[in-house]
């Protein structure tokens, strides 16, 4: 009988081995690589790539449960012969480097469903859990008291897109998914949908909720989970006299939410008996009516009611409605540690910014690092909570928690449709490629145009890759001659200038008729969208300790002349005679964000600087200038081409980037890039500059010419005091630090941002 066996699977590999590498050949481009895997013992690879997530409760997002998706239904792994090496395997799968343990006997709370595998076996070395060795799918002997967990090292693999996210665990097969069904002409024309019948998809369609019995508390939850704050009254009769004359299909007979739930499936639900004679005898379809959120309001005078938090924000996302959770205390803001962070303590974020509940609470520092206080940890909301400073939590203590431990959330959102009225074309993937606008001629007739590249750029490219849902920008292209694959040759939109925060193109400012120097299709705009973006921060109280006046000989500044780091009146000097006087201090720029900060410019356009010894990657990097009380600069310096590199890294990460022998250049997630005081270059020349107040200020990428996930922490500013031979420097902040209360008083005029003069 085992012979019998093992000669079928030894036939059956035979045959997989040469199938399939005949498949490859006529369905798989040459480039790709793809290698055949190896059939293993058990359980056999399934062609879908498996999917693996944490749960279970208290935990951070690098441990949990092992819960597998197989079959359609999620299940958990036995701890009979769990080890480290099996660890290992899933903690790759779930996007970590490595694995720093594992736990048994359900440490993180029993799973349910089904246990999908048992006695895993695992080398290490194995792509997915499914090619290690076991009893074979849904084939075991233990209970979920069993349970294994993983406990993973909080290193994410490089551009792993998949986040952590502690989300609800509720039936989805219940109620996939819930809408609003208008009624009146004037709900149906314009987005978004706030009030009309509740739907939930049934089968292949739609089916309504009996309203007997349904409370505010039920509004309140679905309200939330379609992106709206709050709910309003609706006028039940006017709809009775309509939904009399219509057939319902009831799905759900009652709903018994208690308000603070994030899913309308996580509520008890009672289903309608298919044979009963009446599902809703007495009531009718439920209806609701939603108060949307300030962004999402057509009339002005509705969105001055909604006032929506002033000490909360959201940080660093790269859609509407998340981020990095951040608070104000004291008129500076901080963060919040993900300790016990969850969808109740999320939804109420969510909900004070004037979005829905939560659809995810992120742990991990998934949006970004922050910089300032960390406020809050433990956050313990009951759901119904006004603000989140209305939650019990603890005080952080400075052994507590760490910027890598910064909470974040996802919210619910209106639907807007905005995605629909513009498209991407001609790229190698979904997430790059030529603009194309829909546009509506005289006749109502929909038709597809143009983008003029004239001035499109990194805020410009935000906009566009944020209305499609695709995350940042890595880029905005004004030349797409290699994408002209349709036949869309008209150039319908100019002049496009974006902030960088709106919602869709159309917010931004264009002209009104089109403008275009070069109209020829290969100079329309386009976009490389990506999922993750750098973030940079300059380390403000390095800044201000660090600030002395040194008086430099000339003769020891024709490096820095070379490179224009003087100012312009050294080009009258006396040279090699004399001295500059320069205000020195270091600079230590860190990369929060969540992807390497890379120049721009490919390396064989970078330029070589024999006096300093190394390769320029960038024109500009970082703009020095020093402003008097009405704005101007009295004196300025700048890193010109710039060698970029980690100096140093938090603990867990590794350095990627050196410059020395014509190495790669850039800044590493969770690495500084230090500029010491005493190097050329890291000066302003205020040789020329009187005694008095002044504001020091410092931009970096200052262009945008890199793209970042929040330009808004790029500038920081410090009061400045010079009497002539000394210099100090106090309440050195980055820009976006403090509360607008506190920048007023910090400066009482107009400051600026971009190196121009306001």
């Amino acid at each position: 009988m085992e012979q019998s066996r093992r000669r079928r699977q030894l036939a059956y590999s035979l045959l997989f081995g040469l199938w399939l590498p005949s498949c490859l050949t006529q369905t798989t481009p040459s480039n790709t690589g793809m290698t055949t895997p190896k059939p293993s013992a058990s359980p056999q690879p399934q062609i879908e790539r498996l999917r693996v997530r944490l749960a279970g409760f208290p935990r951070k997002h690098n441990e949990g449960r092992i819960e597998l998706f197989h079959k359609g239904e999620w299940g958990t792994i036995c701890d009979d012969d769990f080890s480290i090496s099996n660890a290992n395997v899933l903690c790759r799968q779930l996007g970590f480097v490595s694995a720093t343990g594992w736990t048994h006997s359900a440490k993180y709370g029993k799973g349910q469903g089904k246990i999908w595998l048992d006695n895993v076996l695992c080398n290490g070395g194995e792509k997915s859990i499914e090619f290690c060795k076991s009893r074979g799918w849904g084939n075991s002997d233990c209970t979920h008291d069993e349970d294994a967990g993983v406990v993973c090292k909080d290193e994410r693999i490089p551009g792993f897109v998949d986040s952590n996210v502690i989300d609800a665990h509720v039936d989805e097969n219940k109620i996939e998914e819930v809408r609003l069904r208008p009624v009146i002409a004037m709900a149906k024309k314009r987005l978004p949908i706030t009030e009309g019948v509740v739907e939930v998809r049934y089968k292949d369609g739609w089916a309504q909720i009996c309203d007997l019995g349904w409370t505010t508390k039920n509004t309140h939850v679905v309200c939330g989970m379609l992106g709206f704050p709050h709910e309003r009254k609706v006028n039940r009769n006017f709809y009775k006299l309509y939904l009399e004359r219509q057939k319902s299909n009831f799905h759900i007979h009652s709903v018994a939410c208690t308000g603070t739930e994030v899913h309308l499936a996580a509520c008890p639900l009672e289903f309608s008996k298919p044979n009963a004679t009446s599902s809703c005898g007495g009531g009718m379809a439920a209806v609701v009516s939603c108060m949307p959120g300030p962004l999402f309001i057509h009339n002005s005078g509705l969105k001055k009611k909604f006032q929506i938090s002033s000490n909360v924000r959201l940080k660093g996302g790269a859609r509407v409605g998340e981020g990095r959770v951040e608070v104000l205390k004291n008129n500076e803001w901080g963060t919040v540690c993900d300790d016990r962070w969850n969808l109740q303590s999320a939804s109420v974020v969510c909900r004070e910014l004037g979005f829905g509940s939560a659809k995810e609470a992120l742990t991990g520092a998934r949006m970004g690092q922050g910089m300032g206080p960390i406020y809050m940890n433990e956050v313990k909301c009951l759901g119904q909570e006004k603000s989140i400073w209305n939650c019990p939590f603890r005080n952080i203590t400075s052994e507590d928690c760490k910027h890598m431990e910064d909470a974040a959330v996802r919210c619910n959102v209106p639907y807007m449709g905005l995605e629909n009225s513009i498209r991407i074309t001609g790229g190698r993937t979904r997430y790059e490629g030529r603009m194309e606008v829909l546009r509506s001629d005289s006749n109502g007739t929909q038709s597809w145009g143009l983008i003029c590249g004239e001035n499109w750029g990194t805020n410009e490219a935000m906009v566009a890759c944020r209305q499609l849902g695709l995350g940042y920008a890595n880029q905005g292209l004004q030349e797409t001659w290699y994408w002209d694959n349709s036949n869309v040759t008209e150039m319908v939109m100019s002049g496009v200038k974006c902030v960088g925060n709106e919602m869709a193109l159309t917010q931004c400012q264009h002209h009104k008729t089109v403008s275009c120097q070069r109209a020829a299709p290969k100079f329309a705009a386009g976009v490389i969208c990506s999922e993750t973006a750098s973030d940079l921060v300059l380390n403000a109280p390095l800044v201000q300790q660090s600030v002395y006046i040194e008086d430099r000989p000339l003769h020891m500044l024709y490096c820095a002349a070379e490179e224009n780091c003087l100012s312009k009146s050294a080009a009258k000097a006396n040279w090699p005679y004399g001295h500059r006087r320069l205000l020195r201090f270091s600079s230590e720029i860190h990369n929060i964000g969540r992807a390497d900060f890379k120049p721009k410019a490919g390396r064989h356009s970078w330029v070589w600087h024999a006096c300093h010894g190394h390769y320029h990657s960038m024109d500009i990097f970082t703009n020095y200038d020093l402003l008097n009380a009405n704005g101007s600069k009295v004196a300025e310096g700048h890193k010109a081409s710039f060698c970029l590199e980690d100096t140093d890294c938090q603990e867990g990460v590794s350095k990627r980037y050196e410059c020395a022998n014509f190495g790669d250049q850039g800044i590493t997630v969770g690495c500084w890039d230090t500029y010491r005081h005493d190097i050329d270059c890291q000066w302003i020349d205020i040789t020329d500059v009187k005694p008095g107040n002044y504001i020091l200020q410092v931009v970096l990428n200052p262009n945008h010419e890199v793209a970042e996930s929040d330009f808004t922490n790029n500038a920081m500013k410090c009061n400045c005091k010079y009497d002539g031979h000394r210099i100090w420097l106090h309440n050195c902040h980055t820009g976006d630090a403090f509360s607008e209360e506190a920048e007023r008083r910090f400066e009482k005029y107009p400051g600026q941002m971009d190196n121009q003069i306001s």
